[in-house]
């Protein structure tokens, strides 16, 4: 049987791809395709040897949303149970870059792990949306929050509150969207930002992830602090040193991670 998520590692290149599987329901994210989501970035993140992830579909999906029928009958003591909003912080927080290649739908919470990612690649004919108000709730994977951070309030609101779909120009056009390219593109050029990604100091990726997740959130007087803190830290690293060594000597860096 073909699991839900596939794993493809490209330790030589510092690569890993997670891939969800499930092209009979649109790859609709039910709690087995979660779970696993979590577990291969919670790997790829302890694993010195992936330097970057990208988190794909297939050309007709990203995600198309929660499966439905896996929660329609839910109470709420059950929904607490399954702890999917503890999944979606486990998501989040892989400490590598993580690209989201998105074809096709990324609708509910297809469009809320999108927007667990540090950037996202679009094909021209992908769909947004977070059309959980017209089941009778509201997007509960990070869409009323992330996605108000992403596009601001007035952009957000009619979103969340239409539940209208909209295109990957408009996403690009409000800043959801990092690029846009062909839809047969879409998977060459996420895979290639991540080499480009991989071939960098992993120590200096890293702390950038880091400081642009803590510092959104905070004062921007307390987030130039820790901006302050990283890259003085970072003047202990090999890392620091062989970039500017390469640098001055003018050939490439081979950065260790150290």
């Amino acid at each position: 049987m073909t699991s839900p998520v596939v794993l493809v590692e490209r330790p030589a290149d510092g690569v890993a791809v997670i891939r969800i599987n499930r092209p009979e329901a649109r790859n609709a994210l039910n709690m087995e395709v979660r779970s696993l989501i979590a577990r291969h970035l919670t790997e790829s993140g302890e694993d010195d040897a992936i330097r970057c992830v990208v988190l794909t579909g297939n050309d007709k999906s990203f995600a198309a949303g929660a499966d439905i029928k896996e929660m329609a009958g839910a109470g709420s003591i059950e929904m607490i149970q399954r702890g999917a909003h503890k999944l979606w912080r486990v998501i989040s927080s892989c400490p590598k870059p993580v690209i989201a290649a998105v074809n096709g739908f990324a609708l509910g919470g297809g469009c809320e792990l999108a927007m667990t990612c540090d950037i996202i690649i679009a094909g021209e004919s992908a769909r947004f949306g977070q059309p959980e108000v017209k089941i009778g709730i509201l997007p509960g994977g990070g869409g009323t929050q992330r996605l108000t951070r992403a596009v601001g309030k007035f952009k957000a609101m009619k979103i969340c509150l239409t539940g209208d779909l909209f295109s990957a120009k408009e996403a690009f056009d409000m800043g959801l969207v990092s690029e846009l390219v062909p839809d047969a593109e879409v998977e060459k050029r996420a895979l290639a930002m991540a080499l480009q990604i991989a071939e960098l100091s992993p120590l200096a990726v890293q702390q950038i992830k880091e400081v642009v997740l803590a510092g959104q959130d905070a004062s921007l007087d307390a987030a130039l602090r820790l901006e302050t803190k990283a890259i003085q830290l970072q003047f202990a690293s090999q890392d620091q040193k062989e970039g500017m060594a390469a640098f001055i000597e003018k050939r490439k860096p081979k950065f260790q991670g150290k």
